[in-house]
């Protein structure tokens, strides 16, 4: 891979930390320091439903852009990237109703499964799973080619 590809791809992972770093600061999100505290009898926090539904959908949007960026760099092949923003939309389509479900019941369903709802929503979990994938579809192309 060039130089500049990997350069891009570094790009792009810093991105992604500049958005965990900076989340405080760049989104709205009155559960960073409910879920920060780890403790169930926290007050829950007073919050507005649509600021922060838009607020992780610019999340949502930011850690596409650039998981796009890393995909797309790492594996040189459009088709491919294509399907990776599908695939973390798809997650994104599932889990998003899911976890402001979790908030409209006040996590009654359960502080640990509203977490973790909330990391699929916030956080590009599901790069981790795409890049071994496609990583391991590129040599079983490469071993059938030979």
């Amino acid at each position: 891979m060039k130089i500049l590809s990997w350069l891009i791809v570094i790009a792009g992972i810093f991105g992604l930390v500049g958005v965990r770093m900076l989340e405080d600061q760049i989104f709205y999100d009155p559960f960073l320091n409910y879920f920060h505290e780890a403790n169930k009898n926290v007050v829950f926090p007073e919050f507005e439903w649509g600021i922060l539904v838009l607020s992780h959908i610019f999340r949502f949007v930011l850690n596409l852009i650039f998981s796009s960026i890393i995909i797309h760099f790492l594996f040189k092949n459009k088709e491919w990237t294509i399907q990776g923003v599908l695939l973390i939309a798809i997650v994104f389509i599932i889990t998003f109703p899911i976890y402001l479900y979790c908030i409209y019941d006040r996590f009654e369903m359960g502080y640990l499964f509203s977490f973790y709802m909330r990391r699929f929503v916030i956080q590009p979990l599901i790069l981790l799973l795409i890049v071994p994938l496609f990583y391991y579809r590129k040599q079983i192309l490469l071993k059938n080619s030979l």
